[in-house]
């Protein structure tokens, strides 16, 4: 009987080394990704929705003790984030300023803003960012600033 727990354990815990060393690249693992992302300072540079080519404007995602905030073109914004299990990553509580600015600026931040908040997982290799939608779809992706 004390063989069989002892090889019960031994396969549970293996079974939870494999888990870790699968999820931990990434954003997979939440605590891990947490840590990695707290601190860091990224700048736009490609996205899925709008025609309008991010790098003509200033867009940034700046994270800090489970809060980001940025440049979003015109205004700053400011929400809390959380990442999760499998990449799992979501922004919630977006709040910005209120001034105006040339039109296709104000495009480029409305799509900005729309695709933070539909941000659904995360993957983050080296010194790039990538933000997906709920399909699975790249939605953002963001450079290192080394900031």
């Amino acid at each position: 009987m004390k063989s069989r727990l002892t090889a019960l354990a031994l396969a549970m815990a293996l079974a939870g080394a494999v888990a870790v060393l699968l999820t931990g690249a990434g954003c997979g693992a939440s605590e891990e990704t947490a840590a990695e992302l707290d601190g860091s300072s990224w700048r736009l540079s490609g996205w899925s929705l709008s025609s309008l080519d991010p790098s003509d404007f200033t867009i940034t995602a700046e994270f800090a003790g489970g809060g980001v905030g940025g440049t979003s073109a015109v205004n700053t914004y400011r929400g809390s984030y959380e990442t999760g299990a499998d990449g799992a990553f979501s922004v919630s509580e977006i709040a910005s300023t209120m001034m105006a600015g040339p039109e296709p600026d104000m495009r480029a931040e409305q799509a900005y803003i729309e695709l933070l908040d539909g941000a659904a997982s995360c993957a983050l290799e080296g010194d790039t960012l990538t933000l997906f939608d709920e399909g699975g779809n790249e939605s953002l992706i963001f450079s290192a600033t080394g900031e």
